[in-house]
């Protein structure tokens, strides 16, 4: 059994009561320093890993400060997880109270907005502070499925002695994060919780669909909203001559006149009207419109070279791109895999092949054609810095990464072959934490030197 890998599912299935006995020998081990009966799970041991670097006290309480009722309601009103909060509680309310669970939804920073479900459980909710406006982030309750998920971005189960905090032992959950279809954004987490002899492998597949049915949802809502932009637009660009676009408040195309079509225009985060200048489009000229942005593009002229490059991955859940140059400064935020991808080239300042990013991100060097379309979307919003054949950051580029302050905590959520060496701390992507965990590059060339700012962690 000393070689087998944990399997919660069937262990549960065949003995539950020999399932948390052999949790809670795997746990004490662990946090002993000694080695398992089993090794725990990958997402688990993560996860303990990452407590064990906040020296986080698996004796707490999971007890926080809960929001005040003025800023819960704010929180509320804000998410966009409120518009489809009746999909979510259609799907799994009635469910969770008749297992004996209930259901939470989060904001994106672990903060529970809603439950609801079984009222015993509820009740014995309380007792942990798993309650309306807690903090159930992993740095706040150590492993837990709501922390977990938001750290690693993925749906997570976490079961019995999987928490690193003992008060929570008696305790299974299963979640899944909610991402924006508009931009990526992450905007939360829905989770099913209770006692843990309600555990049932099948809660982690239910709550995934349920989360995937929300984000269609959000999905179908915007197609809608992009359709009564477009009737705006219609009249509108029919009366101007030249290049000129209408675009949602997400950058997404509503409709286009004198200019090849593109599905979205990345904008950034102080987008407003009047002169602005745009990485794909120069300068241009912006005007309000109900539910989006007429722009107009100047005239071609030739593109200015951009000077200076910060890949930011300091952050666990939030990762960005700063281009400063002549013509101005901008930041993009990033995708998992755009961060995946960003910060292999960084890395390898010669240039990476489609062959040879495949195998870094994906551990298929046959993956070609992946690679490809997620670099073509990449390069529309970064086309002047970034160059092909192969692909690399722009010679007169200067590209400083910001990592975080431990190796392990870079991208937690990427199963990358490239990120995975890094977080081990071997290979060429180690490097990146020469020092001081930042890394400055000056031209393809030069290869790389510490920087003089660490990352945060």
């Amino acid at each position: 059994m000393r070689n087998t890998a944990l399997d919660i599912s069937r262990l549960s299935a065949a003995d539950a009561a020999h399932a948390a006995h052999v949790l809670h020998q795997v746990h004490a081990a662990t946090l002993a320093g000694r080695r398992p009966p089993v090794p725990p799970r990958a997402v688990i041991d993560a996860s303990w890993q990452r407590m064990l670097r906040l020296g986080l006290d698996p004796d707490r309480s999971t007890s926080s400060v809960l929001l005040q009722r003025d800023e819960l309601e704010h929180r509320r009103r804000s998410s966009v997880l409120g518009e489809v909060m009746h999909t979510l509680s259609g799907g799994l309310t009635a469910i969770a109270d008749a297992s004996l669970q209930i259901m939470v939804v989060t904001d994106c920073q672990g903060r529970v907005l809603w439950r609801e479900g079984n009222a015993g459980v509820l009740r014995q909710a309380a007792t942990i502070c798993l309650e309306e406006g807690a903090a159930w982030s992993e740095d706040s309750t150590g492993t837990n499925a709501i922390g977990t998920a938001l750290a690693a971005r993925r749906p997570v189960q976490v079961h019995s002695a999987e928490h690193f905090v003992h008060t929570l032992h008696n305790w299974t959950c299963a979640a899944a994060p909610v991402q924006d279809p508009r931009d990526g954004r992450l905007l939360g987490i829905v989770d099913v919780s209770g006692p843990a002899s309600s555990f049932h492998p099948a809660t982690l597949a239910l709550v995934r669909s349920v989360a995937q049915l929300a984000e269609a949802e959000l999905r179908e809502r915007h197609l809608r909203q992009i359709e009564r932009l477009r009737s705006v637009a219609a009249p509108i660009l029919c009366r101007i001559g030249g290049r000129a676009l209408v675009v949602d408040v997400h950058g997404w195309t509503a409709a286009v006149t004198g200019m090849a079509p593109a599905d979205r225009l990345p904008l950034p985060k102080s987008f407003h009207a009047g002169r602005v200048w745009l990485p794909s489009l120069g300068v241009c000229t912006v005007e309000p419109l109900p539910g989006g942005w007429l722009v107009r593009p100047d005239e071609p002229r030739p593109a200015e070279s951009a000077g200076r490059v910060v890949l930011d991955l300091s952050r666990a859940r939030r990762w960005s791109i700063a281009v400063h140059g002549p013509a101005g400064s901008w930041t993009q935020e990033l995708s998992p895999r755009h961060a995946e991808l960003l910060y292999v080239l960084a890395v390898h300042p010669q240039g990476r092949t489609a062959t040879e990013l495949a195998g870094d991100v994906f551990g298929d060097p046959t993956r070609t054609v992946t690679v490809r379309a997620e670099m073509s979307r990449v390069r529309r919003y970064l086309s002047g810095v970034l160059a092909h054949r192969p692909y690399r950051f722009s010679d007169e580029v200067e590209v400083e990464v910001v990592c975080p302050a431990h190796p392990a905590d870079l991208l937690p959520h990427s199963s990358a072959p490239a990120v995975a060496e890094a977080r081990a701390g071997t290979g060429t992507e180690a490097g990146a934490w020469t020092r001081t965990g930042t890394e400055t590059r000056t031209g393809a060339g030069t290869g790389t030197e510490a920087g003089a700012r660490g990352g945060s962690g």
